[in-house]
């Protein structure tokens, strides 16, 4: 039972730090950069265009012990994908956003790749200023109101504060319904500006905040089945922002943090890391025009049972009755062929992430059919890495069983059509 209470209590890890950068975010690092203690009085203002998308992918690295006894290191790739919806006439913007973590998991033939695990909608409003506006139904995302900045123009050496809060999920680990909050109060210095490699300029922030939190005893009387919960939360984060006047946002962020946390039981549960984080404004693939050329070179390719469609999520290869060795995930030649001028066409668009899901026949059981499906996505993508079509930080896995079928499981012919492998160009 503690094992699987310990289990638990990683999973609310991914929940603690994987999406703590909602709208913060970066764009590439660059090391050993000097910052110019110099220039004029800015002031900094968030600026948000209608029907604006970008991605933001964030990699954690953290450290997890229980009552002082190490449990386990975890690296968490977290995915974000924003649409800016609308703009009002005093520049809010308000945001819709997917956020989705991913496991890692090991393979010792390519390494390390990210199964999709989680996935969670959001919608807030953001001010020019940085400040998040949500309904507390929302649980992502996690930290809000970071960065947030003063309605006065500021110089290099300038120091100031604001608060903010984080939102954690623990329906898990403690059955509460709804975020758990913890307030903060950040203090900010904005150091300079440097200028990278490409010539570009940067404005650079430092922002800090310790966390000491005490949570409210339950209310018995509400009927809320509380056996456990979060006495005092204790911590910190270090942060360093860069920020891209050009865009009016954050473009590099990166972070260190530790969070203790201490129940009613006694427990003690650290978490300690580093966080960093990437913005790219992909393509959109799934258009009309796409899907016909996609189509025709899939045709001139003369790959059998291979379609091409657009979806909601973006454009997906879908490979029916795709062949694996008896019982297995290993591919055979014929589908390595396959996948080889696959790769192809999906190298034509290198901004967006891939997502690789498996599909089975009814046959077996549901578990049996779940492991089998989430294997050979996985068998999938990691040829594709291996090919260099992705690294292990743009392609993601999932399994689905026989929980989507396309045709009838009553006959050979529609068993064939939904043992099946997709892989999609994300647009979201």
């Amino acid at each position: 039972m503690l094992e699987a209470g310990i289990r638990m209590k990683k999973y609310a890890v991914l929940y603690l730090r994987a999406f703590v950068l909602a709208v913060a975010v970066c764009a590439g690092a660059q090391e050993n950069e000097s910052i110019l203690q110099t220039g004029p009085a800015k002031l900094f203002t968030f600026t948000y265009r209608k029907d604006d998308t970008y991605r933001i992918l964030s990699r954690v690295n953290e450290d997890v012990s229980v009552n002082n006894v190490e449990d386990h290191h975890s690296e968490i790739v977290s995915r974000v994908s924003v649409h800016v919806v609308d703009v009002d006439t005093t520049g809010n913007g308000t945001h819709e956003a997917s956020f989705m973590t991913s496991d890692e998991a090991e393979n010792s033939v390519s390494g390390k790749h990210f199964t999709w695990n989680k996935e969670y909608h959001s919608r807030y409003v953001q001010s020019p200023l940085g400040i998040i506006t949500i309904n507390g139904q929302y649980f992502m995302p996690v930290v809000r109101n970071m960065p947030v900045f003063p309605a006065r123009p500021l110089k290099p050496g300038d120091v100031w504060t604001e608060t903010g809060f984080e939102a954690h999920d623990l329906r898990r680990t403690f059955n509460l319904q709804t975020p758990f909050i913890v307030p903060f109060t950040a203090t900010y210095t904005y150091t300079g500006i440097i200028q990278d490699n490409d010539g570009k300029a940067f404005d650079v922030f430092t922002a800090s905040y310790p966390l000491s939190y005490e949570t409210p005893v339950p209310d018995k009387a509400s009927g809320q089945p509380y056996a456990d919960y979060p006495v005092s939360t204790l911590g910190y984060s270090n942060r360093t922002i860069y920020w891209d006047s050009r865009k009016g946002n954050v473009s590099r962020y990166d972070e260190t943090f530790r969070i203790n946390i201490v129940t009613s039981y006694g427990t003690v549960y650290k978490f300690s890391g580093t966080a960093h984080a990437e913005i790219t404004e992909f393509k959109r693939t799934a258009t009309d025009d796409n899907v016909r050329q996609v189509q025709s070179a899939v045709q001139q390719m003369n790959l059998p049972d291979v379609t091409v469609q657009a979806g909601e999520q973006g454009l997906t290869f879908r490979l029916e009755n795709i062949q694996f060795d008896a019982d297995s995930a290993v591919l055979p030649e014929s589908e390595q062929t396959k996948l080889r001028k696959i790769a192809e066409l999906l190298k034509a668009y290198p901004d967006n992430d891939l997502l690789v899901t498996g599909h089975t026949a009814l046959a077996g059981t549901e578990t049996t059919r779940q492991q089998l499906s989430a294997q050979r996505a996985q068998a999938v993508a990691e040829y594709l890495i291996n090919l260099g079509v992705r690294d292990a930080y743009h392609i993601f896995t999932c399994g689905k069983g026989a929980s989507v079928p396309i045709a009838s499981n009553e006959t050979e012919e529609g068993k064939a059509k939904n043992r099946r492998v997709e892989i999609t160009i994300l647009d979201k």
